[in-house]
């Protein structure tokens, strides 16, 4: 174990020493031990008012509403975020889900022709020890233009950099005798390597902020923001942040998290499944709030999903911001001639085409071949690098708006979907990876989430399948799983460790759905969990730079 000045960081993982040594410098571990020391108190404090809050909803049955107390930030038609680098005016279409540990996934983007990459260290990637130091170092690589078959950080797409969540701390480097927060081991090693370099490039540094649920949390980013610039002798505003709307609560403090982020701000991102989830997490014992099957009934067309993209997209131009799209998991098969080629472009064009009309200045994709296309549908469809003009001043947004529910039930494939996606998810973590293919697209955390919540609700609310009337139960869900396993083992098992792998994340699964008190992040409950931290120190040398598992 490494210790320096109150900092204890376990030792390299096997293979990454030369890794580990580049970015654990005196220095750095100086700048970590004295960012985590000044911040820590306020993190506790925001983790504390997060429940604080849910209590309050639970106790007093209210609803989320517009803060009176913040009323006068909105009501300010004055104030403005600063206006952002030129190479973040056109934000049309990044790659999602890129797991940095990837280093030719991220060679393939860093050569590709989108405008930026989701450099994901929280939906897309599994946070092992491994991963995390393998995918800050690779970050360290392209900005500092190791790669030979990569162009210079000044011409490839910009790196939109995305530090875990609150929810998570990092196991392995403790200051002052406590873990420390997961997004500051992250945020701080990045821009301890590369933040002069970006800016020297006028690349960067540009981050995308996950789960912010609160202007409370906006403004400790921002002060983190400052105090960073600060230590590194960077100009005020350096930093771009994007900050992802995946909470309900959230939703109606935008213009807060905008004011509080005002020097620093690269807007708003609004998504589908981590904010529908959200639901569940914070109102989803009430009957009121029961989310129907998502794979019939939920999509952005929906009122409360369509409510909340025009509010974000509103919100943001009215105080020239940018505002970005969720997603496109979609997969194009290989067979550029095939029905279903042509069927998946068909597919995202239109879903992408509403955001787009709805007045989006960008949104991701997965798969790469989509890249193009979607460009070619934002030229087709708006002028200009953004949409900044697009004020949306035709809509009026009510929590009523936000806050309905979509008509629908469940049907026994949904639930069997749901079901499977969770496990598979369960099972990509214990094998230390972050995403992975499912029946044509790709699936991460925020689609897991969504799995097991809406079956943890369903089976809360013992609500009746639309094909034959059987109740959602515990014992229902349970016969359905252990039905799964036969179809899930041949799909992506080919070692006795494999099943074995496979029937642990069964059991995860199923003590999930059946909590009384819902878990609030599945990636929390998995990472605390003494089966993946034992999963981590046993596990011979993963063969990272290869594909997730096959497709399923």
């Amino acid at each position: 174990m490494l210790t320096l000045r109150g900092v204890d960081v376990e030792p390299p993982p096997i293979g990454l020493q030369l890794e580990f040594q580049t970015l654990f410098t005196p220095e750095a571990l100086q700048f970590l031990h004295d960012l985590c020391s000044t911040f820590q108190p306020e993190v506790d404090r925001i983790l504390k008012l997060r429940v604080l809050k849910k209590v309050q909803l639970d106790l007093t049955g209210e609803l989320p509403d517009f803060r009176a107390d913040t009323a006068h930030i909105r009501n300010n038609p004055t104030w403005r975020v600063s206006p952002v680098p030129q190479r973040l005016r056109c934000r049309h279409v990044d790659i999602g889900d890129l797991a940095p540990c990837d280093t030719q996934c991220l060679i393939q983007g860093l050569r590709s022709k989108a405008q930026g990459l989701q450099v994901d260290f929280d939906d897309g990637n599994c946070p092992t020890y491994h991963n995390q130091i393998k995918g800050i170092y690779n970050v360290y690589q392209a900005v500092h233009n190791l790669f030979h078959d990569a162009p210079p950080i000044s011409q490839a797409p910009v790196l939109m950099l995305r530090p875990r969540a609150w929810n998570m701390v990092e196991h392995n480097m403790m200051v002052n005798g406590r873990q420390v927060p997961g997004p500051l081991f992250d945020f701080g090693l990045l821009m301890f390597h590369n933040a002069k370099l970006l800016l020297e490039n006028q690349s960067g540094p540009f981050f995308y902020l996950s789960k912010v649920e609160s202007h409370l949390e906006a403004k400790l980013w921002n002060q983190i923001f400052l105090w960073t610039e600060g230590k590194l002798g960077l100009p005020v505003g350096s930093v771009k942040a994007t900050v992802l709307i995946e909470c309900v609560l959230a939703s109606f403090e935008m213009e807060e998290i905008l004011y509080e982020l005002r020097e620093h701000s690269a807007g708003l991102n609004c998504g589908i499944w981590d904010y529908s989830a959200s639901f569940v997490n914070k109102l989803g014992h009430r009957a009121e709030f029961l989310l129907p099957d998502r794979s019939k009934y939920v999509n952005m067309e929906k009122r409360f999903l369509r409510s909340y993209m025009d509010l974000l997209v509103q919100t943001c131009h009215r105080r020239g911001a940018l505002a970005t799209g969720g997603m496109a998991a979609l997969l194009l098969p290989g067979d550029r001639q095939s029905d279903l080629y042509k069927t998946v472009v068909t597919t995202v064009t239109r879903l992408k085409l509403l955001e787009i009309q709805a007045g989006v200045d960008g949104f991701m994709v997965y798969d790469l071949d989509l890249i193009e296309p979607m460009q070619n549908l934002f030229r087709a469809y708006s002028q200009g690098e953004n949409q900044l003009q697009q004020l949306r001043d035709d809509i009026t947004v009510t929590p009523e708006d936000l806050l309905t529910m979509p008509a629908g039930g469940v049907t026994l494939y949904g639930l069997r979907y749901n079901i499977a996606v969770g496990v598979l998810f369960i099972n990509a973590w214990l094998s230390g990876r972050g995403h992975f293919f499912y029946k044509g697209q790709v699936e991460d955390s925020a689609t897991a989430e969504i799995s097991r919540s809406q079956v943890w609700q369903w089976i809360r609310h013992q609500v009746k399948l639309e094909d034959d009337g059987r109740s959602v139960t515990r014992w229902l869900v349970r016969s359905l799983t252990q039905g799964l396993m036969v179809d899930l083992r041949a799909a992506s098992c080919q070692t006795q460790r494999d099943e074995e792998r496979l029937t642990t994340a069964m059991s995860i699964f199923l003590e999930v759905v059946q909590k009384s008190d819902f878990p609030e992040f599945l990636t929390t409950y998995l990472y605390l969990d003494h089966t993946f931290l034992s999963s981590q120190s046993t596990h011979e040398v993963r063969e990272v730079e290869r594909s997730c598992m096959a497709r399923l």
